[in-house]
């Protein structure tokens, strides 16, 4: 057996016998029972353990370059953003991997159990190659998770803008929180939808849930009411409290000729002079 194929055939002639271990050292050590069924986990380590051995045959740079790693990198790099989808944690992501050097050592020694040094050098290989392949399915997990944060926080950006149609030709976008430069971009293009989609001529930008307002959050602001603008829409600020107010005097931000309104009721009894509508209070009948 020369020395380039025999890892790679004691992993295709022991393959059963290695499944069994490793699967029930996975069951064993992991601490997120029941995020994954055993069938499901079989059938990874099986594929993982067909292109590991393919691999190996084609490959003996334990450094995983070259073409030869491609199939079992897509393989971790797929397993491990499954995984950090699903709410495995790194370490018992990491253990696919690791937890496959004891059964595979067990396949080595019966193999060349009479040879020790053919032994030591074997496993020397197979532990390289698994802890370079256990480092990129940590990062691997990593970016998943990253990917994962990123997108929940786009989702929750979105659900912190609402658009909402209040009255014909009016929509009113109520903040809630701090304004960032990527929120306001969210910000923005929400707006721009709803004008575009209700066909909008007002929109009311509410501020009494933004807790401070510094330079930065005014310039913000300011983009939002130009953007709109260029919509053919014409912005309303309210919420502006006593508080906010003197702040920005005090910073000498310049809103121009933007309207600017104490409360969101204000805001919206100018929207609808502006629009020619108005409301009309009806006698309740108290008979």
């Amino acid at each position: 057996m020369s020395e380039s194929s025999s890892l790679s055939a004691v992993v295709r002639d022991t393959q059963q016998a290695i499944l069994q271990e490793w699967i029930a050292l996975q069951l064993e050590g992991s601490n997120n029972k029941g995020l994954i069924k055993e069938s499901e986990l079989r059938a990874q380590c099986a594929n993982f353990l067909g292109v590991l051995a393919a691999a190996v045959q084609e490959s003996t740079d334990a450094r995983l370059q070259g073409a030869g790693w491609d199939e079992v990198r897509s393989f971790l790099a797929a397993l491990s953003r499954s995984r950090a989808m699903q709410g495995f944690s790194p370490a018992d992501t990491a253990l696919f991997v690791f937890s496959l050097k004891q059964p595979l050592l067990t396949s080595l020694r019966k193999e060349f159990g009479d040879d020790g040094t053919r032994l030591a050098d074997e496993f020397w290989r197979a532990t390289l190659i698994l802890d370079n392949l256990g480092l990129y399915t940590v990062e691997a997990f990593q970016k998943g998770r990253e990917q994962v944060i990123q997108r929940q926080q786009q989702e929750l950006l979105e659900l912190s803008t609402p658009v909402v149609q209040i009255w014909d030709d009016i929509l009113a976008l109520p903040l809630i929180g701090t304004l960032d430069s990527e929120r306001t971009q969210t910000v923005m293009e929400s707006l721009l939808e709803g004008i575009v989609e209700h066909e909008a001529t007002i929109a009311i930008i509410d501020i009494t849930g933004v807790p401070t307002v510094d330079t930065l959050v005014a310039q913000h602001l300011l983009k939002t009411v130009a953007a709109a603008r260029l919509m053919g829409a014409e912005c309303i600020i309210s919420g502006i409290r006593p508080q906010i107010a003197q702040t920005i005097v005090h910073l000498g931000v310049e809103l121009g000729d933007v309207v600017t309104k104490s409360t969101l009721s204000e805001a919206l009894r100018l929207a609808l002079q502006k629009t020619g509508q108005q409301l009309t209070r009806v006698a309740r009948d108290r008979t």
